[in-house]
C-alpha cells in the first residue's frame, strides 16, 4: 500500500445527513457516500419527524455503517444535525443534505488535499441540479474563489456549500454546534462556517465533487426575511460565539468581525439597522 492509500485508510469519517419527508431523494444520497472510493466510517441519517417512508428506506439498507437518528419535527435542519453531531464518532465530520449527492471521488480528493496541505476545514464546488432531469453541466461558483478561504473573505461572501464540507471534529468542538435559534433558519449553517473560519480557513477545492439540488420549492429558506438582516443576525451570533470563546478565537478573528459590525453600524437606511445599533455596539465593546 503506497502512502497516500496508507494515509486515506486511516482517516475515520462520519457522514451526518439531516432529512425530512425526503424518501424520494434520501436513496440516492446516501448511496452517494457508500460509492466513495473512500469508504467512511459511518452514515447518520438525522430524522427531523419525517411520516413518508424513509425510516423504512434507510432500515432497509444492508448497510452496518448506516444508522436512522429518530427525532420530533422541529421544522429547523440545525437540530437534526446537532443531533448526529452529539454522537458522531468519526474524527472526520462531513455533512450531506439529503437532496444533494457526491461524486464516487469526493472525499478521497478532499483527503488527498488535507494530506498535503494540513487543512482542519475543506469545501469544494458543485454541479448545480435545478430539475430531475438535468444533466451536471452547470457550475454553482462561476467566480473565481481563494484556494484558502479566510474569515474575512468569508464575512464578505459564502462560498461554502453545507453538502460539500469536511471538518476536523477538533474545530467543530470549539465552533459547533449549529446554532438553533428560528431566526437563523436555513442561514445557520453559513453561521457556523464563520464560526469555523475564527479558528482556520476552508481549503476550496475548485472541482464540482457533488450534485447540488438548488430546487427552492423544497427548500427551508427564509426567502422573505430582509437580507440585511439575516447578515445583522448571522454577525450577532458569530460575534457573541466569540465572545464567549475568547481563548480559542485570535484577535485578528475578533477585530474582523468588529470591522463588520462598525459596517453595519453604518448603513443609513434599513431600519433594523437603525433600531439595533445600541444592541450592535455592545457587542462591539465586548468582543
Amino acid at each position: 500500500m503506497c502512502i497516500v492509500e496508507s494515509f486515506l485508510a486511516k482517516m475515520k469519517i462520519s457522514v451526518i445527513i439531516p432529512t425530512w419527508n425526503r424518501a424520494h431523494t434520501l436513496g440516492k444520497a446516501i448511496q452517494s457516500v457508500l460509492a466513495q472510493t473512500v469508504p467512511v466510517w459511518e452514515i447518520l441519517v438525522c430524522d427531523d419527524g419525517s411520516t413518508d417512508d424513509s425510516q423504512k428506506l434507510v432500515q432497509g439498507i444492508n448497510d452496518k455503517r448506516v444508522f436512522w437518528l429518530a427525532g420530533p419535527h422541529g421544522g429547523l435542519p440545525a437540530l437534526p444535525r446537532n443531533r448526529g453531531l452529539s454522537v458522531a464518532q468519526g474524527d472526520w465530520i462531513a455533512f450531506l443534505d439529503s437532496d444533494d449527492e457526491w461524486l464516487p471521488t469526493k472525499l478521497e480528493k478532499q483527503l488527498e488535499a488535507l494530506q498535503q496541505t494540513g487543512a482542519r476545514a475543506l469545501c469544494c464546488n458543485a454541479y448545480r441540479v435545478q430539475s430531475q432531469n438535468q444533466e451536471n453541466t452547470e457550475l454553482f461558483f462561476f467566480q473565481a474563489i481563494s484556494r484558502l478561504t479566510t474569515l474575512d473573505e468569508l464575512l464578505g461572501t459564502n462560498p461554502v456549500i453545507c453538502s460539500s464540507t469536511l471538518i476536523h471534529r477538533s474545530v467543530l468542538t470549539v465552533a459547533g454546534p449549529f446554532p438553533e435559534s428560528p431566526g437563523l433558519k436555513a442561514i445557520e449553517d453559513y453561521a457556523l462556517w464563520l464560526r469555523v473560519a475564527c479558528l482556520t480557513p476552508f481549503y476550496f477545492i475548485e472541482e464540482p465533487l457533488l450534485s447540488y439540488h438548488d430546487n427552492p420549492e423544497e427548500s427551508v429558506r427564509q426567502e422573505d426575511v430582509d437580507p440585511l438582516e439575516q447578515r445583522l443576525r448571522i454577525l450577532q451570533d458569530v460575534s457573541q460565539w466569540a465572545t464567549r470563546n475568547k481563548r480559542q478565537v485570535p484577535s485578528t478573528a475578533r477585530h474582523n468581525i468588529k470591522r463588520a459590525l462598525n459596517k453595519a453600524l453604518g448603513r443609513p437606511d434599513p431600519e433594523v439597522w437603525l433600531t439595533t445599533k445600541r444592541f450592535v455596539r455592545s457587542l462591539l465593546t465586548r468582543l
